[in-house]
Parts: C-alpha cells; structure tokens; sequence
C-alpha cells in the first residue's frame, strides 16, 4: 500500500478500512510471500502456512507467539492462525461459521483478535481465548460490520464497526476479556477507526478532523477522551500502534506532499517525522517499550524494504542491508511488528519455494549499531444489542 490518504477523510478511512479488511484478496503473485520471525540473534524462523501458499504474519507477543492468516490447502480461502512461542507450529483457528478469517492481534496471553468475513461478505470480529482457544463473536453494534485489530493484555479489543456506507464508521473498545463494546466516538462527529490499544486502554486510530481530512488520535486511558495528533505538515494521517508508553507509531502526509512514518512522545504529545530509506514514502507498523520502531519504505529505485530504527525511533536501517544469505532474488518486504525482546515478523516476498518452518541461521551485520534487543507491537482492521451474539450467527 504506497499511500494511507485520500482527498477526503471519508475517503481515507473507507481504504484504511477496506484494506484491513480485505488483504486476504490479493491476486496471486508469481513468487511466493512467507512469513517469518527474525530473531535478535540473526536466525530467521520461517512460520510455513496452513497447507496453501501465503502467510502473513500479523501480530507477535513477548512469548514469541505470531497471530496473522495464511491460505489454507486450496490457496484460495485464508483462515487466522496462531503459533505456539518462538513461531513454533501453527494452529488453524477456524471461522466460526464464515468463509475467511484474519487474525491481527496477539496478547501476553494468546488471546487472539481479528475478522470473520461472513458467506455475504459481512465481517464479524473475533477473540479467543488464551492461548487461541475457543473463538467467540464479539457482537455487531448496530452495525452491518466490525473487525477487532488490536488487544491489551487485559483483553481489551479495539477496532471498527460501520454500516453499508463507510461514513458510518466508529472506533471501539471493549472492557476485558472483550466483555461490553463502547464507542469511542470521533475527533469532529464524523466517521473513526482504531487500530491498537496498550496495557493501558489508550486506543489509536484515526478520525475526522476539523479540517474535513483524517488525523490520527489517542485516547486517554480505557478509552476516555480522544485528542487530533495533527500531522507531518500534510493533510491527513493515520496512527497504526501504541506502546506502553503512549508513543505512536504510524504515517502522515508532510508539507511536501509525501507520506512518511512517524513517532510521537509519550502519551502522544509531539510527531517526529521517521523519514525514509531513500524514496518518499515510509509506513510505520509497530512499536515496542523501548521505542524501536519497524515499517516499510520504498527505496530510491522504487522497490520496497523493511526497516527497524532505533530507540525512540532515532535511525532508520534496511533490514535487508543486515541480513546474508536470505537467497537469490528474496527480500524483506515488510517489517509488520516487533516485541520486547526483539523478534520481528516479516514478509519475505520473492521467496522460489515455501520454507518448511523450521530456523535458517543469517548473519545480521552491525547489530549492535542499532539495539537490536527490544519489542513490539501488534498493523497492523462492540455495543448493546448487537445484531448477531456469539451463538446467533446467521447461518
């Protein structure tokens, strides 16, 4: 995805949303993707797939622990997965009674969080419970869809809910455990969106702001209040992860016209532009205590990388400048998350054959020049009287 940010807010959100919720439809490529964690001691553990082709891994926790959605055997269908630690095995997590599921969040716990889409394309948001067992509905919200992105070690689940037309779109939380659904409301009365929540229950995302564009926001703790983080000097922006201190992570239009990642402080307060590996765009997808921060960028003939920084987001580096023998004509596409302890799921596209999931050892040159030992994130896409409960699906 080059660009977060449309004309309009409307616009805006209805793609961040879509796009969350729809990366299972991607065309087929001609090389494969795969998933894998890439650990701080420069070994690479490749997750496999529920029998198809593609993996995305979506979510990792400080057990090493990866949630995402891979194809299953007839490389059409994508169902939520998650791993035991350290990536080791994966489990199909099913779809309730739907056609496709994706995980996009992973607690201390292995509660899982993310989206069922339904037979009639609705989608529906999911929790299990630890250690992603059992798969519960989290309710509808008046709404004709919802998807649940990120969680808390408390099992707070936050995410979107909204109706035929993308206007309608609300940013959520849960109480634990996924236990009640609150809106969250919206910068200017128009349409929101999160994606992340920390230990806290501050939730990120993005919303209308006073200008008629989208701004990222943060909420105070559980939830409470909802304050415009502005931009990069652009119009528009979008916050993708949080960490425990408040600092988010995500992309923004600059003055320039360009969209770059960006890290506030804590608590939100302040933006720092993350730059870029050369070209001039730059995602930032997650964040851990520590403030290392990972994403993508294009590079200055066009291509994409992963990056890491480090602490504080200070230094940006190529992930793929740091690793050897990753194969001929492979390369880290995406950087999607990162934990405590410095695993960091990847997509590796341009992969000739699927790995088997099993530890390839790399060689990171210049570790230590950026820190390489901290965290994580996750992008990483429920009220009263929801239309569907957990035992009421309509199938």
């Amino acid at each position: 995805m080059r660009t977060i940010s449309c004309s309009k807010a409307r616009n805006f959100l209805a793609v961040a949303i879509a796009l969350s919720a729809t990366l299972g439809f991607a065309a087929p490529a001609f090389a494969y993707t795969a998933a894998a964690i890439l650990n701080p001691d420069g070994k690479l553990t490749y997750l496999g797939s529920l029998g198809g082709i593609d993996t995305i891994a979506a979510g990792i926790n400080d057990s090493g622990q990866v949630a995402g959605y891979s194809d299953v055997v007839d490389n059409f269908y994508q169902h939520a997965f998650i791993t035991g630690s350290n990536g080791v095995g994966m489990t199909d997590l099913g779809t309730l009674c739907g056609t496709y599921s994706f995980a996009t969040g992973i607690n201390d716990a292995g509660q899982v969080t993310g989206t069922i889409i339904m037979s009639d394309f609705s989608r529906h948001a999911f929790m299990t419970g630890s250690n992603g067992v059992g798969m519960t509905d989290l309710g509808m919200m008046g709404k004709s869809n919802i998807s649940a992105y990120g969680i808390n070690n408390a099992g707070q689940a936050a995410g979107s809910a909204w109706g035929e037309d993308f206007r309608s779109s609300n940013a959520f939380i849960t109480g634990p455990n996924g236990v009640g659904m609150r809106d969250l409301g919206a910068l200017q009365g128009g349409p929101s969106g999160a994606t992340a929540i920390n230990d806290a229950g501050q939730v990120v995302g993005s919303s209308e702001a006073a200008t008629g564009w989208a701004h990222a926001f943060i909420t105070g703790p559980n939830g409470v209040g909802m304050t415009d983080l502005g931009t990069l000097g652009g119009t528009s922006s979008y916050s993708y992860d949080i960490n425990n201190a408040g600092q988010v992570v995500g992309i923004s239009g600059t003055a320039d016209g360009s969209q770059h990642a960006f890290i506030t402080g804590p608590n939100g307060v302040g933006m720092t532009d993350l730059g870029t590996l050369g070209g001039t765009y730059s995602f930032a997808t997650g964040i851990n205590d520590a403030g290392q921060v990972v994403g993508y960028s294009d590079m200055a003939d066009g291509s994409q990388h992963a990056f890491i920084t480090g602490p504080n987001g200070v230094g940006m580096t190529d992930l793929n400048s740091l690793v050897a023998n990753l194969g001929s004509g492979a390369f880290i596409e995406k950087a999607n998350g990162i934990n405590n302890h410095g695993q960091i799921i990847v997509t590796i596209d341009g992969v000739p054959a699927v790995p088997e999931p099993e530890t390839y050892a790399m060689l990171l040159a210049g570790l230590a020049l950026i820190g390489f030992m901290a965290r994580r994130r996750t992008l990483r896409e429920n009220f009263p009287s929801p239309a569907f409960g957990p035992d009421q699906y309509p199938c």
